[in-house]
């Protein structure tokens, strides 16, 4: 989870900016570099691996001045090099980001069109050259940053510093967490108040959209139209806590609101952004063609996200897929192919009954691999292939950001498998590796759904029974969203297929019993409209979930719609996660229970 530092001091920045970068490093990374400016320089260093492979580079390379900047990369475009680590630089323009740039590939062709010459693999170092372009057609810093950032689509967190201007600092944030420091003629950015801990414990949480202008003295913050904005400094508590909350009330909701960034590094991990094409991490190699079905093996969370991932390797690698709840694998002896490729979902790699099962499969000849967000745990070491997820640390105890980072993994790898299957053409490859990319900037729209939600769970909040309904990949969403909602409010809920209504559920339909109805524009809409109506005939209140176009499709029916980003069908489970887990959340504030700690639950499950 790359982690973001930036100076403007009244001391040497350098070893300052190192100090922070170890407190980041719990956040995981695989190289990391500094910036720094003085007496009209910029000086850079950087280096793949661990910080005592940069501390060791410094060494040798000069980086005098009292204000840089610095980063911890986790590779997402471009392999994990000293050349693709951060900061980028491009004339006098020095930047570090968080994230993923969306339309990176259009505006490289418009910077390269003017001259630009790229030295790296990543959609980062865009951000450079349009603020140098910009520099050099004559605009004064604050409007080369603003006109540039105004071109940015997808999650961001970026630092600028500008050669020359050594009392100046820009920041942004869009889906990625951005803070300022305030000290005493000192002023810092972070991509959380661990980073500027050691310097202060005052902050300004940047919101979703806005972007600063700082120097030694001054803090100006504007809002996407360019307009400046007020603030609020808070004094943090507690900064000795590796995660902190933030602004947020729960480590829930915090969790949630970071998954445009835990998506974004996710994804980097797997799609190559400049070729739009899909490879595994770190140089692994999986052969889809000798394998002639997948197990997918998990429990909880983690095992609805094996059944999204059911429909994405069925339609997209014509690869049969077989779901397990690893707790019923284990002691059922399965019958198992030996050409199979069995996959382990879980977000510790900890969990008992996914490693019974993974060594199960093991000891019948199987080629394992691990969709894990601990690459060191348990499963991890003993898998064949390593799948990241890259969701950094989930304190809350029902997994949000954690199961989308494995519908993105688990995503990614469909698309691997069905290029190399043959299924998928490489225009159809291009096509969904794009779709992967614009998921941090369409999770960063769903979270607008909050204010709805939160308004939406005072009547949720009163019912004894909810159910949830879906089609297709809308299913195990369904059932996710019930798993949610019992987990942390303590009502009871189910999930089911909408198909399925007739066959049972719709006995359960009264007044009293809300149903919410996942229902995006697909193949399916008409269908899942339809059973929506059959609820409301029985007098059920409906809460429709679906974007525009569904929401005229079905007016008039529901009690209830939230607005949720339109897409294509393909990334559509990763997005419609996010109202289903602010609606929970709210749902359990509402009734006052325990968020992140709910009863009877733990984070890792490690005994039967």
């Amino acid at each position: 989870m790359c982690g973001i530092i930036g100076i403007l001091g009244t001391k040497p920045a350098a070893p300052r900016i190192l100090e922070a970068l170890r407190r980041l490093e719990y956040r995981g990374y695989d190289s990391a570099g500094i910036a720094t400016l003085d007496s009209g320089e910029m000086f850079r260093v950087r280096a793949p691996g661990k910080l005592k492979n940069l501390e060791a580079a410094m060494e040798s390379v000069k980086t005098p001045g009292n204000a840089g900047i610095g980063h911890t990369r986790w590779a997402t475009h471009g392999a994990p090099n000293e050349n693709n680590a951060h900061p980028h630089t491009a004339g006098r323009v020095a930047i570090v980001h968080n994230g993923i740039i969306e339309n990176f590939r259009e505006l490289r062709e418009e910077a390269e069109a003017k001259g630009c010459e790229f030295k790296t693999q990543t959609d980062s170092e865009t951000i450079a050259h349009l603020v140098e372009i910009e520099l050099d057609a004559g605009k004064p810093p604050f409007e080369a940053v603003k006109t540039t950032i105004a071109k940015l689509r997808g999650a961001f967190g970026v630092a600028i510093i500008i050669k020359g201007e050594e009392d100046l600092m820009f920041g942004a944030r869009k889906g990625s967490p951005l803070i300022i420091g305030v000290g005493n003629e000192e002023t810092y950015l972070g991509s959380d108040a661990f980073a500027v801990a050691p310097f202060t414990d005052k902050v300004i949480y940047l919101k979703e959209g806005e972007w600063c202008a700082l120097t030694r003295h001054s803090i100006n913050v504007f809002n996407d139209d360019g307009e400046q904005v007020a603030y609020t400094i808070d004094t943090v508590l507690g900064v000795a806590d590796v995660v902190d909350k933030g602004p947020y009330r729960h480590y829930m909701l915090k969790e949630i609101f970071e998954q445009p960034e835990s998506t974004a590094r996710t994804i980097g991990a797997y799609v190559n952004a400049v070729d739009q094409t899909a490879q595994l991490p770190n140089e692994q190699e999986l052969d889809f063609t000798s394998f002639d079905r997948v197990y997918i093996i998990a429990c909880g969370t983690a095992y609805y996200a094996g059944c999204v991932a059911k429909y994405w390797f069925e339609k997209y690698a014509k690869l049969p897929v077989e779901t397990d709840i690893a707790s019923e694998f284990r002691y059922r002896e399965p019958a198992l192919s030996k050409n199979a490729l069995a996959i382990f979902v879980t977000q510790s790699g900890e969990t008992a009954d996914t490693l019974a099962a993974l060594r199960y499969c093991q000891e019948n000849g199987l080629t394992t691999a691990a969709v894990v967000n601990v690459p060191t745990s348990t499963i991890a070491r003993e898998s064949d292939a390593i799948l990241p997820t890259l969701a950094g640390a989930e304190v809350g105890v029902a997994s949000t950001k954690a199961f989308t980072a494995q519908l993105c993994s688990l995503a990614s790898l469909a698309v691997i498998a069905g290029r190399a299957r043959g299924v998928l053409t490489e225009k159809d490859e291009t096509h969904l590796t794009e779709q992967l990319m614009q998921i941090p900037g369409r999770i960063t729209e769903a979270l607008k759904v909050e204010n709805a939600a939160k308004e939406l769970a005072v009547d949720l909040s009163k019912a004894r029974d909810v159910l949830y309904l879906g089609r297709g990949t809308m299913f195990p969403i369904a059932m996710e969203g019930a798993l949610k909602l019992k987990e942390i409010s303590y009502i009871h809920a189910e999930g089911y297929a909408a198909g399925e209504l007739k066959h049972g559920p719709i006995a359960l339909i009264d007044e009293n019993t809300p149903v919410v109805m996942i229902a995006p524009t697909d193949p399916l809409l008409e269908k899942t409209i339809s059973n929506m109506q059959e609820v409301a005939a029985r007098h059920g209140k409906v809460l429709l979930i679906t974007d525009e176009n569904g929401a005229k499709v079905g007016a008039d029916t529901p009690a209830w719609t939230l607005i949720a980003p339109s897409c294509d069908p393909f990334i559509a489970p990763i997005l419609y996660s996010v109202p289903i887990q602010l609606l929970a959340y709210y749902v359990a504030v509402e009734k006052g229970t325990d968020v992140d700690q709910p009863r009877n639950l733990a984070k890792s499950v490690t005994v039967e």
